[in-house]
């Protein structure tokens, strides 16, 4: 029932060497402690030249940001579409003097967690969304390498 696709777009991104295998067996996890089954899951990333360009062109937005999600969920099944900028990725772990790949994978599942009804636009809400990033992090842990 669930597929993942792990893609690269852009002129200048490269696909992350991750646990990809252990992501898919996280990101499951967390959609089920949110009531959710995983259905299609797309993830591409990319550079900043490319969120820009697909933040332009479907969102009517001229900025760059770490991530865009397009929600195709229904029915207690998410799917969607996700863009991250790994340009953007690595300059927010700089920014806060961060490990990369925590960062990554707080985006990673930010996506996601959007998926399952979570917002950050509100007032209060990217509390909320941190909290529920934290709490998805903290899953990652007790799931074993392999």
């Amino acid at each position: 029932m669930n597929s993942f696709q792990w893609t690269v777009a852009g002129t200048t991104a490269d696909l992350p060497a991750l646990n990809y295998g252990r992501l898919e067996t996280w990101l499951e996890a967390v959609a089920r402690s949110h009531g959710k089954l995983v259905g299609d899951l797309n993830y591409i990333f990319c550079d900043d030249e490319e969120i820009l360009r697909v933040n332009r062109q479907f969102l009517d937005h001229d900025y760059y940001t770490d991530i865009i999600t397009f929600d195709r969920t229904g029915r207690g099944v998410v799917r969607g579409d996700m863009y991250i900028s790994l340009d953007t990725v690595k300059s927010n772990s700089e920014e806060r003097n961060g490990d990369y790949d925590e960062e990554l994978n707080r985006v990673i599942v930010h996506g996601l967690l959007h998926l399952c009804g979570i917002n950050d636009k509100g007032p209060g809400e990217r509390e909320i969304m941190e909290s529920h990033e934290d709490d998805a992090l903290r899953m990652l842990e007790a799931i074993p390498q392999k």
